[in-house]
């Protein structure tokens, strides 16, 4: 996708409870290190597993360059009140000439289960809907994995199916959950 179909990056952090989502910075590269010690986020990422300080601030540059090369929104979800980065969520943009978009998360090992995860989406659903011509968020869940699942559930996406063998990861062909966010009426 063309960047500038892109809107600029937000003036307002996105908020919501106790997470505010801002750019990933040089210093979130212990974030990012910890992230790379899940065994399945480097399976559904750029991020390499156990990555060294080298490979996660080349993570970071990469996520620093979303919004310019068309891609979409990579934002640290950092915790409201100390700014700490606790993981990271994104909204891409690739279908946005069809109004559609995808969004994903990830939080740290560490700060798991204090709902950062669930505001976190909450933040960058109620962000895609400042985006014009934006109508359709969506997300792609492996049925295993109830947290995330719950976490979908809870920031208001809806369920819509499962697609067999949809998408590949870790060689293996996976199953995934489609839920979706639909724009409110206005």
């Amino acid at each position: 996708m063309s960047s500038s179909l892109i809107p600029p990056w937000p003036v307002t952090p996105p908020t919501h409870g106790r997470v505010s989502l801002r750019s990933v910075r040089d210093d979130d590269v212990t974030m990012v290190r910890e992230l790379a010690t899940d065994p399945y986020v480097p399976l559904v990422g750029s991020l390499p597993a156990r990555a060294s300080d080298a490979e996660a601030l080349a993570w970071v540059a990469r996520q620093q360059s979303r919004r310019l090369d068309g891609t979409g929104f990579s934002f640290a979800v950092a915790d409201a009140q100390t700014g700490a980065a606790v993981g990271h969520c994104g909204l891409w943009l690739a279908e946005l000439g069809e109004g559609r978009a995808t969004a994903g998360y990830a939080i740290v090992e560490s700060a798991r289960g204090r709902g950062y995860a669930t505001d976190a989406l909450i933040a960058v659903t109620q962000f895609g809907w400042t985006i014009p011509g934006l109508f359709r968020i969506a997300l792609y869940i492996e049925p295993w994995n109830t947290a995330s699942l719950r976490t979908a559930e809870r920031a208001g996406y809806a369920l819509e199916g499962v697609l067999h063998s949809h998408q590949e990861i870790g060689g293996e062909r996976r199953d995934m959950r489609v839920y979706a966010a639909i724009r409110p009426e206005e």
